[in-house]
């Protein structure tokens, strides 16, 4: 598994704690910066986990938009927990960060949502993904 695979699974795993605790996402960076600390061999999935989530807290009004906005029919709310937070991490990819090309970001998307959610979500994620990756220009 790459460094960047793991760093999404992480970013996943505090999106989804956070939204399931219900507290913010803030919250769940601190608690992950200290495991950091302590667990050096994780470092560099997680520098990349944090640019993940910091990039989604600081443009997660422009995000969920766009989610609700190609979802056709589907809220934010309605969605599985997994389904919002990978949706998230796959938008925040796809917009913001260059490095990642969309196809590989709607993939890992795709392949987390086949692993952990239900049999819909992944054809669900997969085509949510892709029309906002062509809406982009």
């Amino acid at each position: 598994m790459s460094a960047r695979t793991k760093a999404r699974k992480r970013a996943l795993d505090m999106l989804y704690s956070a939204d399931m605790r219900q507290v913010p996402v803030e919250q769940m960076l601190v608690v992950e910066a200290e495991k950091a600390v302590n667990e050096p061999e994780r470092a560099a999935s997680w520098l990349y986990a944090r640019e993940i989530v910091d990039g989604i807290v600081d443009h997660r009004a422009e995000i969920d938009e766009l989610i609700e906005t190609h979802s056709r029919g589907w809220t934010l709310d309605r969605m599985p927990a997994v389904d919002r937070a990978l949706l998230r991490i796959g938008v925040w990819e796809i917009l913001y960060n260059d490095a990642v090309p969309d196809p590989v970001a709607i993939s890992e998307a795709v392949e987390a949502a086949t692993v952990l959610s239900t049999d819909d979500s992944a054809g669900f994620v997969n085509g949510l993904l892709a029309a906002i990756s062509h809406s982009k220009g």
